[in-house]
């Protein structure tokens, strides 16, 4: 079955506002080599043990039933650390071979790659995101508790070499630590042409330790932005259902991005379904419910029977994140288990 067969014949993911996910995350792995203060604590969190983890057949099992009987077009490998994955550039390859293909991108912290972008390239892997919140290697050390500024560097190049692009760069802003460094990152994305994008920090810390005062808001960005370049914002048709604002730097080419979860929730828009190392499926980064669509795999379930099960979550999905709410309960998941 097509992609268009499974719209005509209405086997995709909706919800019962209307929303149809077509953008799959999957995360292939909890363990990562940083450890950064908005998402790990320095040790102490305990991993997901192998045979909690799905394995590779079984992740593009998965995928397949997602984009042939559901309506997924674009497909998003996370972590933790996704590079970590041992079978990464075969899972890529096999996805790469599905009938419609997916679109295909992934979201690292750039280590690994100057050693496995043009692999994945091969593969049929279309684009990366990279995580980099600072320019600066002793910010980046106290940042990410290891001392990897220069492989992150390494790695954006390799991937732009590699002709994984655009290639885009994820910036979180820290009170104290990185504040300042907006202008700063912008100046060097546009010369080196990275796509960047500021996230607001989430409250999907291991050790809880997020507080919405003195969060650094897109309204902080885009003020500490305007004080050195003339940025144009896109329009809404040209947005899209993609959680990042954007705007045109100085007229173009170049944009920035910034990533508003906390002060401007895009949930209306949402088009995004998501699968966990372990074989969960969330609705949605800060929900607090899973499906287990593991045990059904591992029980011999049919495709069909997957299917209606990960519908059926789907259908579920609730009107919004809750987190511009006072009162929102955090997951009780980090970040490293669920996939960014």
């Amino acid at each position: 079955m097509t992609a268009r067969h499974a719209w005509r014949r209405g086997q995709v993911l909706i919800d019962t506002y209307g929303r149809v996910a077509t953008d799959l995350r999957v995360s292939l792995t909890d363990r990562c080599n940083l450890r950064c203060t908005y998402c790990m604590p320095e040790e102490g969190l305990q991993w997901l043990a192998k045979p909690d983890l799905l394995t590779d057949d079984e992740i593009v099992r998965l995928i397949d039933i997602a984009v042939t009987s559901l309506g997924i077009r674009e497909v998003r490998f996370t972590g933790g650390e996704p590079l970590l994955r041992p079978g990464l550039v075969g899972i890529v390859g096999r996805v790469a071979a599905l009938e419609p293909r997916p679109r295909m991108s992934l979201t690292t912290n750039g280590i690994g790659l100057k050693r496995t972008a043009s692999a994945l390239k091969a593969a049929g892997l279309d684009r990366v995101n990279v995580s980099l919140d600072t320019l600066r290697p002793d910010v980046f050390k106290t940042l990410t508790r290891r001392d990897r500024h220069k492989d992150v560097i390494e790695g954006l190049y390799a991937a732009r070499e590699a002709g994984l692009t655009p290639v885009k760069v994820n910036s979180v802003l820290m009170p104290g630590l990185n504040e300042d460094e907006a202008p700063d990152l912008l100046a060097w994305a546009v010369e080196h042409d990275y796509e960047l994008r500021f996230i607001e920090q989430m409250p999907l810390d291991a050790q809880h330790g997020w507080k919405r005062e003195g969060l650094i808001t897109a309204g902080d960005i885009l003020a500490s932005l305007r004080t050195r370049f003339d940025l144009t914002p896109e329009s809404d048709e040209e947005r899209g259902p993609a959680p990042a604002e954007r705007w045109l730097v100085n007229g173009g080419p170049h944009r920035v991005g910034v990533i508003a979860s906390v002060t401007r929730p895009f949930c209306a828009a949402c088009d995004r379904t998501r699968l966990t190392a372990d074989g969960q499926i969330r609705t949605c980064l800060f929900a607090r419910e899973e499906t287990d669509l593991r045990a059904a795999l591992r029980s011999g379930a049919p495709d069909e029977e997957i299917a209606r099960i990960w519908r059926a979550a789907m259908w579920g999905k609730k009107a919004a994140s809750g987190l511009d709410d006072p009162s929102f309960v955090r997951p009780e998941r980090p970040m490293s288990a669920i996939g960014g």
